[in-house]
C-alpha cells in the first residue's frame, strides 16, 4: 500500500510560493508558515501547512512519520542551472597564471583553457568521466542542490561529446539527484577540427545533433558566442537550425564581448548566461522579452573580474537565475550557496531575489515548472537547515550547509 509521508515540524517553512518570476523581491513576499509541515506521495507534496493540523488531518490515512526533532528551516531543494562538470583533468596552471596576471584570452591563446581539458576528456574513458561526475553530483546534492544542468562541451567531435551525454544520462539514472543535460558542442572550434568555424558548426548539425535526437540524450543546445568562440552571426545560423530541429536554445553570452542577448532575445532563448559586460539596451531588450538572465558569480570570483549587473536587471523587471558555472577553468569553486551570498552582497540582493536565484527562478530558465517551490503537485524537493530563521541561510554566506536534504521526499 503507498504510504503519505509527514515530515516537519519544521521552525520555518519557506515555500517560494505566489512570488513573480521576474523582477526585484521584497523579503516580505516570503511565504514563511511557522511550526510547519509537508505531506509527501510517491515523490510529489501533497499538501504544505501547519505541522499539527497535518497530523490530525492524516494521522489516520497509512502516514509515516518523518519527525524533525530540531530547529530547522527548509527551502525548495536548490537548483544549479549553470554548470560543466563532466570533465577530466586540472587547470590548476590557468589559475595560476592568472594570478601572475595573465587573461583568460591570454592563457587559451597559449595553449591552456577549454583546449587543456578538452585534451584530458577526450583520452578520459567512460568510467573515469563517471565517476567524477558522480562524486561531484553527490557533493552538490549533499550541499542542498537537488537539480543540475550539466553540459557537454570538453570533447568537441561527435564520438567525444556523445560519450559526454551519454554519461550525463547514465549518472542521473544512478543517483537520486537529478541532471539536466545541455549539448555544448559549440564551446569552441576544436584545434585538430581543419575547416572554419561555420564549417565546424554545420559538422555538429549534420553529425552530432541527429544522434542526439536519435537516442534522446538531450533537448537543449548551447554555444558561446564570444572572442576566441564564435560570432553572433556564426551562432544565429546555428541556433537558428538546431531550433528547426526541436532543441532549446541556450547561449554563452556577454562575458567579455557584447552581442550575445540579442541572439538570444531574437531567437527565443531559455536563458542568456554570463553577462559580466552587457549594457543598458541589451538589459531593456531582456526585460521585453521571455528570455531569462543567469549570472555566474564564481566566473567572475575564479577570474577576478567584476559581477554581472543582477541588480539593474531585477530593477529592469527582468527574471534572475543564479549558476555557479562550475568547470576546471574560471570556475572551480562549485559552491552555489557561498556565490549566491557574495553576489548578494556585492549587488545588494535582497535575500528574497537571492532565494528566487537558486529555486524557482532557476527551474523556469531549465524550463522545469516541477520543481523550486514547495506546494501540492511539485516534486517533494527540499533542504533543511539548523536554524530557526531563514536569514541565517544567506547570512552566513555559504558556511552553513543543510543538515537534512530530501528529494522526492526521501531523506538522502
Amino acid at each position: 500500500m503507498i504510504k503519505n509521508r509527514l515530515i516537519g515540524p519544521f521552525t520555518q517553512l519557506l515555500t517560494m510560493d505566489n512570488i513573480p518570476i521576474s523582477g526585484s523581491l521584497k523579503d516580505s513576499q516570503l511565504e514563511i508558515i511557522p511550526d510547519g509541515g509537508i505531506i509527501v506521495c510517491e515523490g510529489k507534496i501533497v499538501k504544505v501547512g501547519n505541522y499539527d493540523h497535518l497530523g490530525d488531518e492524516f494521522g489516520d490515512r497509512n502516514t509515516v512519520i518523518d519527525y524533525i526533532d530540531s530547529e530547522m528551516v527548509v527551502i525548495p531543494g536548490m537548483i544549479d542551472p549553470h554548470t560543466h562538470i563532466c570533465w577530466a583533468g586540472s587547470r590548476a596552471n590557468d589559475y595560476a597564471l592568472r594570478l601572475a596576471g595573465k587573461s583568460y584570452l591570454e592563457i587559451a591563446l597559449g595553449g591552456g583553457g577549454i583546449g587543456d581539458t578538452v585534451e584530458k576528456t577526450r583520452i578520459a574513458s567512460a568510467s573515469e568521466l563517471e565517476a567524477s561526475l558522480t562524486e561531484r553530483a553527490m557533493t552538490y546534492l549533499r550541499n542542498g542542490v537537488t537539480t543540475i544542468e550539466v553540459k557537454s562541451g570538453y570533447c568537441l567531435n561527435t564520438e567525444g561529446e556523445l560519450k559526454l551525454l551519454e554519461v550525463i544520462e547514465k549518472v542521473n539514472k544512478k543517483l537520486p539527484v537529478d541532471l539536466i543535460s545541455t549539448c555544448l558542442a559549440a564551446h569552441i572550434k576544436p584545434a585538430d577540427f581543419k575547416g572554419s568555424q561555420t564549417e565546424y558548426l554545420k559538422s555538429i548539425v549534420n553529425e552530432l545533433l541527429p544522434e542526439i535526437k536519435k537516442r534522446n540524450l538531450s533537448v537543449r543546445i548551447d554555444i558561446y558566442i564570444d572572442k576566441g568562440a564564435f560570432t553572433t552571426e556564426e551562432a544565429e545560423i546555428y541556433l537558428l537550425l538546431a531550433k528547426n530541429m526541436g532543441f532549446d536554445l541556450v547561449i554563452h553570452g556577454d562575458q567579455f564581448t557584447e552581442g550575445g542577448v540579442a541572439v538570444a532575445c531574437k531567437l527565443g532563448a531559455r536563458s542568456v548566461d554570463h553577462l559580466e559586460t552587457m549594457n543598458d539596451n541589451e538589459i531593456k531588450l531582456l526585460a521585453a522579452s521571455n528570455v531569462i538572465p543567469i549570472v555566474l558569480p564564481g566566473s567572475s570570483l575564479g577570474l577576478g573580474g567584476h559581477f554581472a549587473p543582477a541588480r539593474k536587471l531585477l530593477d529592469a523587471g527582468c527574471s534572475l537565475a543564479i549558476g555557479s558555472d562550475w568547470n576546471p577553468g574560471s570556475a572551480p569553486m562549485g559552491d552555489l550557496l557561498l556565490q549566491t551570498a557574495l553576489l548578494g552582497i556585492f549587488e545588494k540582493m535582497t535575500m528574497a531575489e537571492s532565494l528566487a536565484g537558486i529555486t524557482f527562478r532557476a527551474a523556469r530558465s531549465l524550463g522545469l515548472t516541477d520543481r523550486g517551490v514547495l506546494k501540492m503537485g511539485l516534486l517533494g524537493d527540499m533542504a533543511g537547515f539548523p536554524v530557526g530563521d531563514y536569514r541565517e541561510i544567506i547570512y552566513h554566506q555559504g558556511s552553513l550547509n543543510p543538515t537534512v536534504v530530501w528529494k522526492r521526499g526521501q531523506r538522502q
